[in-house]
């Protein structure tokens, strides 16, 4: 069974670097995720931007879920994101709590527990032997932080997230 940390504690790639390491799914949600929170005018890119992006570009990871109903509710709320739900997040950083929050070595334009949850993919896909982290490394590293904003949103569209981490640890994809 998978270490179930929402954290190594491990240094976060230089942006350049990190291109490099993840699946080209993966580098585009990594993307997508980025153009949203410019576009919303977020500060940082932060976990539920992340989640965001995995619904809307993968079918593996939609498949996660119980059913495209369930799915349809989660793009519900994080399109509501920025005109009525998650308005209380606008212009914070979010901080689960699962990293101190600490500007040395902190990677610029993500929130600390965005960055901790590509560690985390990092560190599933390295456990499996891959060089590449995939989308399915990053939505388990999501579920692995319980206090993070993407969590938060998969618990008010009734996301049984021990359930979720159960059958992604249950999922190891080849990708590299």
């Amino acid at each position: 069974m998978q270490n179930r940390t929402a954290y190594s504690g491990g240094g976060s790639p230089a942006p350049e670097d990190l291109d490099t390491q993840l699946t080209v799914e993966l580098a585009s949600v990594v993307s997508a995720a980025r153009r949203r929170a410019t576009r919303d005018g977020d500060r940082q890119v932060d976990t539920a931007h992340l989640l965001h992006g995995l619904l809307e570009s993968d079918p593996a990871v939609r498949d996660a879920f119980d059913g495209p109903p369930q799915v349809a509710r989660l793009l519900g709320y994080l399109v509501q994101r920025s005109i009525g739900y998650g308005l209380q997040w606008h212009g914070t950083v979010e901080d689960s709590g699962a990293v101190p929050v600490v500007s040395e070595g902190a990677v610029p334009g993500w929130s600390p527990a965005a960055a901790a949850a590509l560690d985390g993919a990092l560190d599933r896909a390295h456990t499996r032997y891959a060089t590449r982290a995939g989308c399915l490394d990053l939505l388990a590293a999501l579920v692995d932080d319980p206090e993070s904003r993407a969590v938060e949103v998969l618990r008010r569209a009734s996301v049984d997230t021990a359930r979720l981490a159960e059958r992604l640890d249950g999922e190891r994809p080849g990708q590299d």
